[in-house]
């Protein structure tokens, strides 16, 4: 199992309603996710910064690949652009973290 943690940018004054989309995730991007291998994923908001830490696992970081090609995947980017930073894409500013220090 990998672990995988990101930090994603939350525009300010977005946060009950970040909070409100993802309390209606759309099954099928929840079964997306599920089917792509991820378990685990968790997101975090640091409220005076903005900042939102994710944290996920997966089997096969390698069955991620394809999300970014996905429709259902496109399509939720599309409904999030314009409550948080964004690439080109639509696609979420994701800055991947280095694990440092792990305690099972």
């Amino acid at each position: 199992m990998h672990r995988l943690a990101f930090i994603m940018k939350l525009n300010k004054g977005f946060e009950a309603e970040y909070q409100k989309r993802h309390n209606a995730i759309w099954p099928e991007l929840q079964a997306l996710l599920k089917e792509s291998g991820i378990q685990e994923y968790s997101i975090f908001l640091e409220e005076a910064t903005g900042n939102l830490f994710g944290y996920l696992q997966v089997g096969d970081q390698s069955a991620m690949n394809a999300l970014p090609q996905h429709p259902v995947m496109q399509r939720w980017w599309h409904y999030m652009k314009d409550i948080m930073e964004v690439n080109d894409d639509e696609s979420p500013v994701s800055i991947p973290l280095k694990e440092v220090f792990y305690m099972p």
